[in-house]
């Protein structure tokens, strides 16, 4: 039994679309911004500098205080 190749078809290449500069660093200080805050939250959001009062947030936080290294109690 023959088998039968066919010819490669034509392709045209394939040219990834270009964000302008000015969207990636609107987004990197959106994600920039969001990373400080949730690190404030999981790192220093307890005692004097509490923003909230009570121990909810550190409660919230406490499982990823210890999986980050931040001392807690």
């Amino acid at each position: 039994m023959a088998q039968h190749v066919a010819p490669p078809a034509a392709t045209t290449p394939v040219v990834p679309a270009k964000l302008p500069l000015k969207v990636i660093a609107s987004w990197a200080a959106f994600f920039g911004i969001l990373m400080l805050v949730l690190l404030y939250f999981v790192g220093a959001e307890q005692g004097a500098v509490s923003v909230f009062s009570g121990a909810e947030v550190h409660e919230w936080v406490h499982d990823a205080r210890h999986l980050l290294g931040f001392p807690c109690h």
